[in-house]
């Protein structure tokens, strides 16, 4: 049980308004990017962000947005 709780809190996501927001560690394992790339995508405005204080979040669904209008499908032809 008490496995359990520890693996919940470790996972927890805060929610406001239905929306769920994400620290920089959760991105850069949701993209599988380092901590520098995640960097120099806020540095080119590739992906939004909020910073309150000296602290960084970010939307899940503004990922999921840039995610996905940025989806090249690549379509073979078996003709």
């Amino acid at each position: 049980m008490r496995d359990r709780i520890e693996n919940i809190l470790k996972n927890y996501r805060p929610v406001m308004n239905g929306e769920i927001y994400l620290s920089g560690e959760d991105v850069c394992k949701l993209l599988h990017i380092s901590k520098r790339t995640l960097q120099q995508y806020r540095d080119d405005n590739i992906l939004p962000y909020i910073q309150i204080g000296g602290k960084i979040i970010y939307k899940e669904t503004d990922l999921m947005t840039i995610l996905e209008q940025n989806y090249i499908n690549h379509k073979t032809n078996s003709d």
